[in-house]
Protein backbone atom coordinates (compact mmCIF):
# COMPACT_ATOMS: atom_id res chain seq x y z
CA UNK A 1 0.00 0.00 0.00
CA UNK A 2 2.76 2.46 0.92
CA UNK A 3 6.27 1.98 -0.37
CA UNK A 4 9.13 4.15 0.85
CA UNK A 5 11.46 4.58 -2.11
CA UNK A 6 14.13 6.69 -0.47
CA UNK A 7 14.89 8.42 2.82
CA UNK A 8 16.68 11.73 3.08
CA UNK A 9 19.91 11.21 5.10
CA UNK A 10 19.76 14.77 6.45
CA UNK A 11 16.16 14.85 7.68
CA UNK A 12 13.09 12.67 8.25
CA UNK A 13 11.83 13.29 4.71
CA UNK A 14 10.87 10.27 2.64
CA UNK A 15 10.10 9.71 -1.02
CA UNK A 16 7.22 7.30 -1.37
CA UNK A 17 4.49 5.73 -3.46
CA UNK A 18 1.00 5.48 -1.97
CA UNK A 19 -1.20 2.93 -3.75
CA UNK A 20 -4.99 3.43 -3.76
CA UNK A 21 -7.94 1.86 -5.60
CA UNK A 22 -7.90 4.70 -8.16
CA UNK A 23 -4.18 4.93 -8.74
CA UNK A 24 -0.85 5.73 -7.19
CA UNK A 25 0.18 8.96 -5.45
CA UNK A 26 3.81 10.01 -5.50
CA UNK A 27 4.76 11.46 -2.13
CA UNK A 28 5.42 14.02 -0.78
CA UNK A 29 2.17 15.21 -2.36
CA UNK A 30 -0.25 18.12 -2.12
CA UNK A 31 -4.00 17.65 -2.42
CA UNK A 32 -5.98 20.54 -3.95
CA UNK A 33 -9.20 21.12 -2.02
CA UNK A 34 -12.39 20.08 -3.81
CA UNK A 35 -14.73 20.84 -0.91
CA UNK A 36 -18.07 20.19 -2.58
CA UNK A 37 -16.85 17.94 -5.35
CA UNK A 38 -14.96 20.58 -7.32
CA UNK A 39 -11.74 22.55 -7.01
CA UNK A 40 -13.28 26.02 -7.13
CA UNK A 41 -13.58 27.47 -10.68
CA UNK A 42 -11.73 24.53 -12.29
CA UNK A 43 -12.90 21.43 -14.14
CA UNK A 44 -11.63 18.00 -13.17
CA UNK A 45 -9.70 17.81 -16.44
CA UNK A 46 -7.97 21.11 -15.69
CA UNK A 47 -6.97 19.97 -12.21
CA UNK A 48 -5.59 16.77 -13.70
CA UNK A 49 -3.67 18.70 -16.38
CA UNK A 50 -2.12 20.86 -13.65
CA UNK A 51 -0.54 17.72 -12.24
CA UNK A 52 -2.79 16.78 -9.30
CA UNK A 53 -2.71 13.06 -8.49
CA UNK A 54 -5.28 13.30 -5.68
CA UNK A 55 -7.85 15.79 -4.43
CA UNK A 56 -9.53 16.26 -1.04
CA UNK A 57 -13.32 16.45 -0.78
CA UNK A 58 -15.32 17.41 2.29
CA UNK A 59 -17.55 14.84 3.94
CA UNK A 60 -19.62 17.38 5.89
CA UNK A 61 -20.53 19.57 2.91
CA UNK A 62 -21.31 16.62 0.61
CA UNK A 63 -23.33 14.91 3.35
CA UNK A 64 -25.49 18.01 3.76
CA UNK A 65 -25.79 18.77 0.04
CA UNK A 66 -26.47 17.02 -2.28
CA UNK A 67 -26.28 14.08 0.14
CA UNK A 68 -24.16 10.95 0.02
CA UNK A 69 -27.16 8.84 -1.02
CA UNK A 70 -27.56 10.84 -4.24
CA UNK A 71 -23.84 10.64 -4.98
CA UNK A 72 -23.94 6.89 -4.40
CA UNK A 73 -26.80 6.63 -6.92
CA UNK A 74 -24.67 8.57 -9.40
CA UNK A 75 -21.98 5.91 -9.13
CA UNK A 76 -19.85 7.56 -6.46
CA UNK A 77 -18.02 10.85 -6.29
CA UNK A 78 -15.46 9.87 -8.94
CA UNK A 79 -18.17 9.42 -11.55
CA UNK A 80 -20.30 12.30 -10.23
CA UNK A 81 -17.48 14.84 -10.72
CA UNK A 82 -15.71 13.00 -13.56
CA UNK A 83 -12.45 12.49 -11.67
CA UNK A 84 -10.67 9.17 -12.22
CA UNK A 85 -7.79 9.66 -9.77
CA UNK A 86 -7.72 9.14 -5.98
CA UNK A 87 -10.03 11.06 -3.66
CA UNK A 88 -9.22 11.75 0.00
CA UNK A 89 -12.16 12.66 2.23
CA UNK A 90 -12.00 14.05 5.73
CA UNK A 91 -14.42 12.87 8.40
CA UNK A 92 -16.63 15.96 8.54
CA UNK A 93 -15.52 16.61 12.09
CA UNK A 94 -13.48 19.73 11.37
CA UNK A 95 -16.45 21.65 9.96
CA UNK A 96 -18.79 20.54 12.72
CA UNK A 97 -16.36 21.41 15.51
CA UNK A 98 -14.92 24.60 14.05
CA UNK A 99 -18.12 26.12 12.66
CA UNK A 100 -20.71 24.71 15.00
CA UNK A 101 -20.17 26.98 18.00
CA UNK A 102 -22.26 29.75 16.46
CA UNK A 103 -25.96 30.44 16.90
CA UNK A 104 -28.23 30.36 13.87
CA UNK A 105 -28.17 34.17 13.62
CA UNK A 106 -24.37 34.40 13.86
CA UNK A 107 -23.97 31.58 11.37
CA UNK A 108 -26.20 33.28 8.81
CA UNK A 109 -23.95 36.31 8.91
CA UNK A 110 -20.63 34.46 8.76
CA UNK A 111 -20.92 31.05 7.10
CA UNK A 112 -24.46 30.29 5.89
CA UNK A 113 -23.68 26.69 5.01
CA UNK A 114 -22.01 25.77 8.29
CA UNK A 115 -23.61 23.68 11.06
CA UNK A 116 -25.61 25.35 13.83
CA UNK A 117 -26.86 24.43 17.31
CA UNK A 118 -24.19 21.79 17.82
CA UNK A 119 -24.30 19.31 20.70
CA UNK A 120 -21.51 16.81 21.41
CA UNK A 121 -22.39 13.50 23.03
CA UNK A 122 -20.44 10.31 23.53
CA UNK A 123 -22.30 8.86 20.57
CA UNK A 124 -21.36 11.64 18.17
CA UNK A 125 -22.29 15.20 17.22
CA UNK A 126 -25.85 16.43 16.80
CA UNK A 127 -26.33 19.59 14.73
CA UNK A 128 -28.61 21.33 12.27
CA UNK A 129 -27.75 22.12 8.68
CA UNK A 130 -27.13 25.81 8.10
CA UNK A 131 -28.75 25.42 4.69
CA UNK A 132 -32.20 24.00 5.42
CA UNK A 133 -32.32 23.33 9.17
CA UNK A 134 -32.32 19.54 8.85
CA UNK A 135 -31.06 17.69 11.91
CA UNK A 136 -28.06 15.37 11.63
CA UNK A 137 -26.26 13.10 14.01
CA UNK A 138 -22.69 12.55 12.85
CA UNK A 139 -21.35 9.45 14.58
CA UNK A 140 -18.08 7.61 13.90
CA UNK A 141 -20.06 4.90 12.14
CA UNK A 142 -22.11 7.31 10.04
CA UNK A 143 -18.99 9.18 8.95
CA UNK A 144 -17.56 5.86 7.75
CA UNK A 145 -20.80 5.09 5.90
CA UNK A 146 -20.94 8.48 4.18
CA UNK A 147 -17.35 8.21 2.98
CA UNK A 148 -18.03 4.68 1.75
CA UNK A 149 -21.06 5.95 -0.20
CA UNK A 150 -18.89 8.66 -1.73
CA UNK A 151 -16.45 5.99 -2.88
CA UNK A 152 -13.43 7.63 -1.28
CA UNK A 153 -10.01 6.07 -1.73
CA UNK A 154 -8.65 7.46 1.55
CA UNK A 155 -11.04 8.02 4.44
CA UNK A 156 -10.56 9.64 7.84
CA UNK A 157 -12.16 8.65 11.14
CA UNK A 158 -14.26 11.11 13.11
CA UNK A 159 -12.16 12.85 15.76
CA UNK A 160 -12.65 15.62 18.29
CA UNK A 161 -10.36 18.57 18.84
CA UNK A 162 -10.41 21.82 20.73
CA UNK A 163 -9.12 25.23 19.73
CA UNK A 164 -8.07 25.66 23.38
CA UNK A 165 -4.79 23.86 22.73
CA UNK A 166 -3.15 24.97 26.02
CA UNK A 167 -5.94 23.64 28.26
CA UNK A 168 -4.54 20.27 29.38
CA UNK A 169 -7.72 18.76 30.81
CA UNK A 170 -9.84 19.79 27.85
CA UNK A 171 -7.29 18.48 25.34
CA UNK A 172 -6.98 15.22 27.31
CA UNK A 173 -10.74 14.71 27.12
CA UNK A 174 -10.70 15.16 23.34
CA UNK A 175 -7.78 12.75 22.93
CA UNK A 176 -9.57 10.05 24.90
CA UNK A 177 -12.83 10.53 23.01
CA UNK A 178 -10.96 10.52 19.68
CA UNK A 179 -9.52 7.10 20.57
CA UNK A 180 -12.92 5.73 21.58
CA UNK A 181 -14.46 7.01 18.36
CA UNK A 182 -11.54 5.66 16.32
CA UNK A 183 -12.16 2.15 17.69
CA UNK A 184 -15.80 2.35 16.60
CA UNK A 185 -14.83 3.70 13.17
CA UNK A 186 -12.27 0.93 12.69
CA UNK A 187 -14.89 -1.69 13.45
CA UNK A 188 -17.29 -0.06 10.98
CA UNK A 189 -14.69 0.24 8.19
CA UNK A 190 -15.76 -1.37 4.93
CA UNK A 191 -14.60 -1.77 1.36
CA UNK A 192 -11.08 -1.43 -0.01
CA UNK A 193 -10.50 2.21 0.90
CA UNK A 194 -7.60 3.20 3.13
CA UNK A 195 -8.66 4.40 6.58
CA UNK A 196 -6.63 6.96 8.54
CA UNK A 197 -6.70 7.69 12.26
CA UNK A 198 -6.19 11.25 13.54
CA UNK A 199 -3.60 12.13 16.18
CA UNK A 200 -4.68 14.90 18.55
CA UNK A 201 -3.12 16.27 21.73
CA UNK A 202 -2.75 20.03 21.36
CA UNK A 203 0.63 21.29 22.54
CA UNK A 204 1.22 18.50 25.07
CA UNK A 205 3.79 15.85 24.16
CA UNK A 206 2.45 13.23 26.57
CA UNK A 207 -1.02 13.58 25.03
CA UNK A 208 0.33 13.48 21.48
CA UNK A 209 2.26 10.33 22.41
CA UNK A 210 -0.82 8.79 24.05
CA UNK A 211 -2.98 9.55 21.03
CA UNK A 212 -0.47 8.21 18.50
CA UNK A 213 0.26 5.00 20.40
CA UNK A 214 -3.41 4.24 21.05
CA UNK A 215 -4.28 4.77 17.39
CA UNK A 216 -1.29 2.73 16.33
CA UNK A 217 -2.78 -0.24 18.17
CA UNK A 218 -5.75 -0.07 15.78
CA UNK A 219 -3.43 -0.60 12.79
CA UNK A 220 -4.85 2.02 10.45
CA UNK A 221 -3.59 2.19 6.85
CA UNK A 222 -2.33 5.71 7.54
CA UNK A 223 -2.37 8.50 10.10
CA UNK A 224 -3.31 12.17 10.09
CA UNK A 225 -1.78 14.73 12.39
CA UNK A 226 -4.61 17.03 13.44
CA UNK A 227 -5.24 20.05 15.58
CA UNK A 228 -2.42 22.08 14.02
CA UNK A 229 -4.37 24.46 11.77
CA UNK A 230 -7.64 25.04 13.58
CA UNK A 231 -7.34 28.15 15.75
CA UNK A 232 -4.60 30.47 14.58
CA UNK A 233 -1.68 28.30 15.64
CA UNK A 234 1.74 29.72 14.80
CA UNK A 235 4.12 27.93 12.44
CA UNK A 236 6.32 27.03 15.41
CA UNK A 237 3.34 25.46 17.20
CA UNK A 238 2.52 23.47 14.08
CA UNK A 239 6.10 22.21 13.87
CA UNK A 240 6.05 21.27 17.56
CA UNK A 241 2.85 19.28 17.11
CA UNK A 242 4.41 17.36 14.23
CA UNK A 243 7.64 16.77 16.17
CA UNK A 244 5.62 15.45 19.12
CA UNK A 245 3.57 13.07 16.92
CA UNK A 246 5.81 11.59 14.23
CA UNK A 247 8.19 9.61 16.51
CA UNK A 248 5.28 7.53 17.83
CA UNK A 249 3.75 6.68 14.45
CA UNK A 250 4.76 3.59 12.43
CA UNK A 251 7.52 4.32 9.96
CA UNK A 252 5.96 2.24 7.20
CA UNK A 253 2.60 4.05 7.11
CA UNK A 254 1.79 7.36 5.35
CA UNK A 255 1.39 10.53 7.42
CA UNK A 256 -0.98 13.30 6.40
CA UNK A 257 -0.75 16.78 7.92
CA UNK A 258 -4.25 18.24 7.99
CA UNK A 259 -4.80 21.81 6.78
CA UNK A 260 -1.18 22.93 6.23
CA UNK A 261 -0.14 25.26 4.76
CA UNK A 262 2.20 27.89 3.34
CA UNK A 263 5.03 26.66 1.07
CA UNK A 264 7.69 27.01 3.77
CA UNK A 265 5.45 25.18 6.26
CA UNK A 266 5.00 22.27 3.85
CA UNK A 267 8.75 22.08 3.27
CA UNK A 268 9.38 22.09 7.03
CA UNK A 269 6.77 19.37 7.55
CA UNK A 270 8.31 17.22 4.80
CA UNK A 271 11.62 17.52 6.63
CA UNK A 272 9.84 16.33 9.77
CA UNK A 273 8.47 13.18 8.12
CA UNK A 274 5.05 14.13 6.73
CA UNK A 275 4.03 12.72 3.35
CA UNK A 276 0.83 14.41 2.18
CA UNK A 277 -0.83 17.78 2.67
CA UNK A 278 -4.04 19.68 1.99
CA UNK A 279 -4.83 23.37 2.31
CA UNK A 280 -7.27 25.98 0.97
CA UNK A 281 -4.53 28.60 0.55
CA UNK A 282 -3.87 28.31 -3.21
CA UNK A 283 -7.53 28.43 -4.23
CA UNK A 284 -8.81 30.82 -1.56
CA UNK A 285 -6.06 33.39 -2.01
CA UNK A 286 -6.42 33.29 -5.80
CA UNK A 287 -10.00 34.49 -5.31
CA UNK A 288 -8.59 37.48 -3.44
CA UNK A 289 -6.00 38.26 -6.10
CA UNK A 290 -2.99 36.92 -4.20
CA UNK A 291 -0.59 35.01 -6.42
CA UNK A 292 2.46 32.89 -5.57
CA UNK A 293 5.51 33.58 -7.74
CA UNK A 294 8.71 31.52 -7.82
CA UNK A 295 12.08 33.23 -7.51
CA UNK A 296 14.95 32.29 -9.80
CA UNK A 297 12.64 29.81 -11.47
CA UNK A 298 12.88 27.21 -8.72
CA UNK A 299 11.69 26.04 -5.34
CA UNK A 300 13.92 24.86 -2.54
CA UNK A 301 15.31 21.39 -1.87
CA UNK A 302 13.97 19.75 1.27
CA UNK A 303 17.21 20.32 3.13
CA UNK A 304 16.96 24.12 3.15
CA UNK A 305 15.07 26.32 5.56
CA UNK A 306 12.72 28.48 3.52
CA UNK A 307 10.86 28.66 0.24
CA UNK A 308 12.05 30.74 -2.69
CA UNK A 309 8.89 32.60 -3.59
CA UNK A 310 7.12 35.89 -3.29
CA UNK A 311 3.50 36.92 -3.50
CA UNK A 312 1.89 39.68 -5.50
CA UNK A 313 -1.52 41.29 -5.40
CA UNK A 314 -2.76 41.40 -8.98
CA UNK A 315 -5.30 44.08 -8.05
CA UNK A 316 -2.58 46.69 -7.47
CA UNK A 317 -2.37 49.52 -9.99
CA UNK A 318 1.31 48.81 -10.74
CA UNK A 319 0.19 45.85 -12.88
CA UNK A 320 -2.23 47.86 -15.04
CA UNK A 321 0.41 48.34 -17.76
CA UNK A 322 2.66 45.39 -16.96
CA UNK A 323 2.78 43.31 -20.12
CA UNK A 324 5.09 40.62 -18.75
CA UNK A 325 4.04 37.08 -17.79
CA UNK A 326 2.77 36.43 -14.28
CA UNK A 327 5.63 34.00 -13.59
CA UNK A 328 8.13 33.27 -16.40
CA UNK A 329 9.14 30.05 -14.63
CA UNK A 330 5.59 28.65 -14.61
CA UNK A 331 4.06 26.49 -17.34
CA UNK A 332 0.38 27.05 -16.47
CA UNK A 333 -2.08 28.57 -18.94
CA UNK A 334 -2.19 31.92 -17.14
CA UNK A 335 1.57 32.32 -17.40
CA UNK A 336 1.97 30.92 -20.92
CA UNK A 337 -0.80 32.89 -22.61
CA UNK A 338 -1.53 36.08 -20.67
CA UNK A 339 0.14 39.13 -19.10
CA UNK A 340 -0.14 40.69 -15.67
CA UNK A 341 -1.97 43.64 -17.28
CA UNK A 342 -4.68 41.36 -18.67
CA UNK A 343 -5.04 39.42 -15.42
CA UNK A 344 -5.21 42.73 -13.53
CA UNK A 345 -7.98 43.88 -15.88
CA UNK A 346 -9.96 40.65 -15.44
CA UNK A 347 -9.68 40.73 -11.66
CA UNK A 348 -10.60 44.40 -11.32
CA UNK A 349 -13.53 43.88 -13.69
CA UNK A 350 -14.86 40.96 -11.69
CA UNK A 351 -14.54 38.61 -14.65
CA UNK A 352 -14.73 34.93 -13.69
CA UNK A 353 -11.95 34.12 -16.14
CA UNK A 354 -9.57 36.07 -13.92
CA UNK A 355 -10.42 33.92 -10.90
CA UNK A 356 -10.01 30.76 -12.97
CA UNK A 357 -6.60 31.74 -14.31
CA UNK A 358 -5.27 32.86 -10.93
CA UNK A 359 -6.53 29.62 -9.36
CA UNK A 360 -4.86 27.57 -12.09
CA UNK A 361 -1.58 29.32 -11.39
CA UNK A 362 -1.64 28.95 -7.60
CA UNK A 363 -2.62 25.28 -7.78
CA UNK A 364 0.15 24.69 -10.32
CA UNK A 365 2.62 26.54 -8.08
CA UNK A 366 1.84 24.20 -5.16
CA UNK A 367 1.97 21.07 -7.29
CA UNK A 368 5.23 22.21 -8.87
CA UNK A 369 6.61 22.79 -5.36
CA UNK A 370 5.96 19.13 -4.56
CA UNK A 371 7.51 18.04 -7.86
CA UNK A 372 10.67 19.98 -7.00
CA UNK A 373 10.80 18.44 -3.54
CA UNK A 374 10.52 14.94 -5.01
CA UNK A 375 13.12 15.70 -7.71
CA UNK A 376 15.58 17.03 -5.14
CA UNK A 377 15.17 13.89 -3.03
CA UNK A 378 15.94 11.67 -6.02
CA UNK A 379 19.23 13.45 -6.74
Amino acid sequence: MFEILKKDPNSKARLGLLKTPHGDIRTPAFMPIGTKGSVKTLTSHEVKDLGAEVILANTYHLMVSPGSELIKKAGGLHKFMNWDRPIFTDSGGYQVFSLGEKTARQQSLLEPQGPINKKITENGVIFQSGIDGRKFELTPEYSVQVQHDLGSDITVVLDQFTGDIENYERVKDTVERTTRWAKRAREAHQGDSLQYGVVQGGMFEDLRKQSALELRELDFEGYCIGGVAVGGETADEQYRAVDMSVPYLPDDKPRHLLGVGLPEQIIAAVQRGCDTFDCVIPTREARHGKVYISLSGSTLPTGQAGAQYETLDIAKAIYREDFTPLDPACDCLACREYTKAYLHHLFKSGELLGLRLLTMHNVRFYLKLMEKIRENMIK
